[in-house]
């Protein structure tokens, strides 16, 4: 079998999969948040935290919730690390350096999981279990809760309130990720990811030098680091290591849990609004930016250019040959058009063209399907955006399920699409401009500089993969980065709660022949078009000087 045949039958298993999974899944979501019971394991957290889970929140106060969990986890995650010399199980790993704790705990907390460490050689057990996959379970959660806030928004009238945070995070652990987590944590047990506790080892000899390697609780972090779309690896090599990721068929599984969520909250939208048409429009969007890119990232990559690809049969280097090139562009797509950052290849030994694919799939705001639930309100807001075009275009009043696009809303949903632009573009130049940054890259021209434009892109859009030639090791790098990954969170999200509690407080606008069909595929089209060029009229230079003028090269 040819390399771009099995190439293509993965991207066939894998639609066929998700296509399976969409409807049961996307169905039970929309059935676990609007549900007006509670479970008894439910209701003891409630009990725990002091949470009235029946209280109904308007949008300041649901977003002060968020914030303040999410300032608990970064606390506890940086203290945790702080101590890892004292604590019980840490493979004797001193405490984790204060810049790097910081850059650690914003990271996790944050939904990014950016690793500036090796992380068989940095972190122990109770830091990985306690600590980073824990946080793999709530920050995913925090992101479908503040997703379906904004639904609510889209679907009530004439009241502020958007639900109640607590109840939405709780339900979004208790409910969806652990039991997904458990069952996927068992697929790949089963196919040989390791599940542990196991010490320091050797496991044999590598260039007359012993080589070591500890176990741990791999597949249980596996499981929720794709799930969730959160991606830190419990090894440097990531997804790319044999004990994460063993064969074709796991490489395949992680591919479809990155995106089984996102593409299933499309469904759930369309269940909460009333309308499921309005979901497959959405889904219809995601699917054709997705399919787009995967087709070019496979050309790229298979291009035969000189003997040494062509004896290779494709652009090998930095990817594993158990996977090959169609597996590894699969996921290489997936991991950066969502938030997971998760990676099974080395992004910086891609074509120069690669390279700028999947630095252009974070640009686009990791919308398609995006993370776990940062996609669903990332789409909407430019689904907002698109509707006030058209708007413009016709002399209509735009409107959008119902709601009235305003000046209130296109302030909230442009304010929301333009911080991570501006995060990454300053903090870019920045780096290059001072003399400092510029000693940890690597490489030099073009590459050099894509490795630092892909760091910030990864970290203001809360992705995680690298062009790891970059030394991201640094005081500057570690604060840097951690700041734009914490203000790239959640600074998009207080904007998409002050549109979700304008929205909610609207009354319903009839719909008349004048109004624009958003169901249908001429929006769809819209939005794509939408969504590629904002993204192009924004990061069309900075591309120019990296990925594109090495690919042109």
């Amino acid at each position: 079998m040819s390399p771009v045949l099995a190439g293509v039958l993965q991207l066939l298993a894998l639609m066929a999969a998700l296509a399976l999974a969409y409807v049961p899944l996307g169905t039970y979501l929309a059935r676990v948040y609007s549900s007006s019971t509670h479970l008894r394991v439910e209701k003891w957290i409630y009990r725990g935290i002091g949470a009235d889970p029946d209280t109904e929140m308007r949008w300041p106060a649901y977003l002060r919730g968020v914030l303040a969990f999410s300032l608990a986890g970064v606390l506890f995650l940086y203290l945790l690390q702080r101590l890892q010399g004292v604590l019980p199980g840490s493979l004797g790993f001193a405490s984790i350096d204060p810049d790097q704790a910081f850059n650690t705990a914003a990271s996790f907390v944050a939904n990014t999981n950016w690793q500036s460490y090796y992380g068989e050689q940095a972190m122990g057990h109770v830091v990985q279990t306690a600590g980073l996959a824990v946080q793999n379970f709530v920050s995913a959660a925090v992101g479908i809760a503040v997703a379906v806030a904004l639904v609510r928004g889209f679907a009530r009238s004439r009241t502020g309130e958007l639900g109640n945070f607590w109840a939405d995070l709780v339900r979004g652990v208790v409910r969806v990720l652990v039991p997904l987590a458990v069952v996927g944590a068992l697929v790949l047990v089963a196919c040989g990811v390791i599940q542990n506790f196991s010490g320091i080892h050797e496991v044999g000899q590598f260039l007359g030098a012993p080589r070591q390697w500890n176990g741990g609780a791999v597949a249980s972090q596996e499981v929720i680091k794709e799930l969730g779309t959160n991606g830190g690896g419990y090894f440097n090599a990531n997804s790319a290591h044999p004990f994460e990721n063993p064969t074709p068929f796991t490489n395949l599984f992680e591919i479809f849990l990155i995106l089984l969520i996102p593409v299933a909250l499309t469904r759930t939208f369309g269940v909460l609004t009333g309308s499921v048409r309005q979901g497959y429009a959405i889904l219809g969007t995601m699917a054709t930016i997705w399919l787009a890119f995967v087709a070019l990232m496979m050309w790229t990559e298979f291009a035969h250019h000189g003997p040494a690809l062509q004896a290779a049969g494709g652009a090998m280097e930095g990817k594993e040959v158990r996977f090959g090139i169609g597996g590894s562009s699969i996921f290489a797509v997936s991991t950066t058009l969502t938030s997971t950052g998760a990676v099974d290849s080395f992004h910086s030994s891609y074509t120069g063209l690669g390279g700028g694919i999947t630095m252009l799939g974070m640009m686009l705001g990791e919308i398609a399907p995006g993370g776990v639930g940062s996609g669903l309100y990332g789409m909407l807001v430019m689904a907002v955006i698109a509707v006030f075009i058209a708007g413009l275009m016709v002399g209509r009043t735009p409107e959008y399920l119902g709601k009235k696009i305003g000046i209130r809303e296109i302030k909230y949903a442009a304010c929301s699409i333009l911080i991570t632009p501006a995060l990454v573009l300053v903090l870019t130049a920045a780096a290059m401009a001072l003399p400092t940054p510029g000693d940890s890259m690597t490489n030099s021209g073009a590459h050099g500089f894509s490795e630092i434009l892909y760091a910030y892109t990864s970290a203001a859009n809360n992705n995680g993969s690298a062009f790891a030639g970059l030394n991201a090791d640094t005081q500057w790098f570690n604060t840097t980065l951690g700041l734009a990954m914490l203000l790239g969170r959640f600074l998009p999200m207080v904007f998409v709660l002050a549109l979700a509690g304008s929205l909610a407080g609207q009354r319903p606008v009839p719909a008349t022949q004048g109004t624009l069909r958003t169901e249908q595929p001429l929006f769809a089209g819209l939005l794509v078009g939408a969504v590629l060029i904002i993204t192009g009229l924004t990061y069309f230079p900075a591309l120019a000087l990296g990925p594109l003028a090495e690919g042109l090269a």
